[in-house]
């Protein structure tokens, strides 16, 4: 599957959210193309017509162009009257029947990377509690794609070109990120998405041998972030844990891996293929 088409999957799944949470008929969005200053409208939820599909909106023209110019949350009571908005595309919405819309940027390391779209098809406020749903859901798909690239980074840094000390900083980057990711994991609520991260880590590390080592979830997660140099005070802070929770994990991976130091457990730990 293209980044695209992954991309356009959590956009899809972040508009039925968004319109289970609000109780909004319509919702919309799209991806920015590559290389172009517009959105392409590529999901639709709830709409009656196909007027919007495939609709390109320019970076600035209407609501959503408003949205990705401004990076910033755009809405209009009644789009055709608006005078907040251009109106290049009053004739597609207009068919699909559509008054009061909100769109919100799908912002990732500064750079729009999309547009959610509510709306409703009378002239009416959307509300707080709706904006704030709509831009909770916007903030799904941004970690999501985050989470996608870092991936992405991971596999590709896993295999670094050349020898010597570029190597060797290399692996230190995937050590780093591959405990970052693993302490985001749990945070991820769509249990697809979080097994498809944690299988992307599992593929930095060495083949695990037969019949080794088992860590619990929590006790690799501690490690990883041990493994990339962090005190137990740094681990607890990013893994939202208390100091002592950390070190009960600390000493029970020890346990299990038969090492006596901090040091000797990331060794165990890598010999066994449980971590980069």
């Amino acid at each position: 599957m293209t980044a695209e088409a992954v991309a356009a999957v959590e956009i899809r799944g972040a508009l039925a959210r968004l319109r289970y949470s609000t109780g909004l008929p319509v919702a919309f969005g799209g991806l920015v193309e590559s290389g172009r200053p517009q959105i392409r409208i590529s999901e639709l939820s709830g709409t009656t017509t196909a007027a919007l599909r495939s609709l390109a909106v320019t970076s600035g023209n209407g609501l959503g162009g408003k949205a990705v110019a401004l990076a910033r949350p755009c809405w209009v009571t009644d789009y055709s009257n608006s005078r907040q908005i251009s109106h290049e595309y009053d004739v597609p919405v207009a068919a699909e029947g559509i008054r009061s819309v909100l769109a919100v940027p799908v912002v990732v390391r500064r750079r729009v990377r999309g547009v959610l779209y509510g709306a409703l098809r009378s002239a009416q406020p959307l509300g707080d509690r709706t904006l704030g749903a709509a831009m909770a859901a916007a903030r799904d798909v941004e970690q999501a794609l985050v989470v996608r690239d870092e991936a992405r980074g991971l596999l590709a840094a896993a295999r670094p070109e050349g020898a010597g000390g570029d190597q060797g900083a290399a692996w230190e980057q995937v050590r780093e990120a591959h405990a970052a990711l693993r302490a985001l994991a749990p945070r991820i609520t769509d249990p697809g998405l979080r097994g498809e991260l944690l299988a992307a880590c599992g593929l930095l590390a060495a083949p695990r041998r037969t019949g080794g080592v088992t860590l619990a979830p929590r006790e690799l997660d501690v490690l990883s972030w041990v493994a990339a140099g962090a005190t137990n005070a740094a681990v607890a802070e990013r893994l939202g844990l208390r100091p002592e929770t950390v070190k009960g994990y600390l000493r029970s991976a020890m346990r299990k891996l038969g090492a006596h130091t901090r040091g000797e457990a990331v060794t165990a730990a890598r010999r066994a293929g449980l971590l980069p």
